[in-house]
């Protein structure tokens, strides 16, 4: 397949970026966020997989489709595309709220994941020690739009805040969101609970955490190490919660040396 990253369309209306060729390498991003916070993930792995990068429903180029309010309804999103794209085993990562979506989709269809990579996130959707509570983050919304909350939230993302590298991709790719849109995903945040399913994620799992994040903070990270059963733990220091926008050549290189394990068993 020719490398190409501009927006597709799946039969469902999902918009997607797509290049490369291999084993599927399945990207999603997290809240407020879209497809296009990964090219240079796209760039760097397509040599070597297949990777797509799906917008989720309501966010970014999807903003279009109907807001989804539970966790569930995303995977099932996520799902969707892989059976319109003919995806068997896949590589899958999740970021943020991200994560707990392919942690939902890996409890219902294990045999499906061949590694998952858990990034920025953690096995509860109410995010104990949040820099604030999801109910404020309701009401600012409510109350300053969502473009306001967008760079407030996304400051916090990044060591040095709004003046980071790629603070200025976030907020943009955020300001697509409708109102109805952003208080969706905080309710389907804020209604999740992975904690029960752990277990039945039993494919190789990388967690990779910024050691600065202030949205999932050490102990939910614990939890997934503690908890899955066949985790390791890769711990980015001088980071915070956008690890792959502030130090990229350290996060594509704990994640290349991840995916590429069983290649590199077999050589």
């Amino acid at each position: 397949m020719a490398a190409r990253t501009d927006a597709l369309t799946s039969r469902r209306g999902l918009t997607y970026r797509r290049a490369g060729s291999g084993t599927p390498l399945v990207l999603v991003h997290g809240y407020l966020g879209g497809s296009r916070q990964w090219q240079a993930e796209i760039a760097r792995f397509s040599k070597r997989f297949d990777v797509i990068a799906p917008d989720l429903p309501g966010f970014a180029g999807a903003a279009h489709l109907p807001a989804a309010d539970r966790i569930g309804t995303f995977a099932e999103a996520i799902i969707d595309l892989m059976d319109d794209l003919g995806l068997g085993r896949i590589l899958l990562l999740g970021h943020s709220m991200g994560g707990m979506i392919v942690q939902e989709l890996a409890a219902r269809h294990p045999q499906r994941i061949e590694r998952l990579v858990l990034y920025g996130t953690g096995p509860l959707g109410l995010m104990p020690d949040r820099f604030e509570p999801i109910e404020t983050s309701r009401e600012r919304i409510r109350a300053e739009g969502v473009g306001h909350t967008v760079r407030r939230i996304g400051a916090t993302w990044f060591r040095e805040g709004e003046h980071a590298k790629g603070f200025e991709v976030v907020s943009s790719l955020g300001a697509q969101a409708s109102e109805a849109a952003a208080l969706a995903g905080l309710d389907a945040m804020a209604h999740w609970d992975g904690r029960q399913q752990m277990q039945r994620l039993t494919m190789p799992t990388l967690i990779l955490w910024g050691d600065g994040d202030r949205s999932y903070r050490w102990p939910q990270i614990e939890t997934l190490w503690k908890g899955l059963p066949n985790a390791a733990l890769a711990v980015i220091p001088g980071t915070a919660h956008a690890v792959h926008l502030e130090k990229p050549g350290l996060f594509h290189a704990m994640l290349e040396d991840f995916l590429m394990a069983d290649q590199a068993a077999m050589a």
